[in-house]
């Protein structure tokens, strides 16, 4: 699409623009299309730390938040994150950060909405 050295009327920073990517990046994309061909341009796996949700976690999680709040006698409609991180170490005697939690519930397709403030009306007294 404009991007391969097929398209010799284009310079690095018009590539760039196309893609909306730096022109370094197009650079190394250009390099791995020549070295390697269109498989060269696949995402390869990424190293790092495994994951510290496991499916066993994943599964508790998963049951826990989708039932509402007040289905376990709890005082609220909403799963307030922290809430729930506490709920899920309780059953699991794992301790997971907020933000591994909310990754979790985002690769599940759950996203938990913030609490809304209510406004009441004023104290006639």
């Amino acid at each position: 699409m404009g991007l391969r050295s097929g398209e010799p009327g284009l310079k690095g920073p018009q590539r760039a623009a196309i893609v909306r990517e730096s022109e370094a990046t197009v650079l190394r994309w250009l390099k791995r299309d020549v070295a390697e061909g269109i498989v060269g341009l696949q995402a390869a796996p990424r190293p790092g730390r495994p994951s510290e949700v496991t499916a066993a976690d994943r599964a508790a999680l998963l049951a826990v938040v989708r039932r509402r709040p007040r289905s376990w006698g709890l005082p609220f409609s909403r799963w307030p994150l922290p809430r729930l991180v506490d709920d899920l170490a309780e059953q699991t005697r794992i301790r997971l950060s907020d933000e591994t939690v909310r990754r979790a519930l985002k690769h599940a397709g759950i996203g938990l909405s913030r609490p809304q403030p209510q406004i009441s009306r004023p104290d006639s007294e």
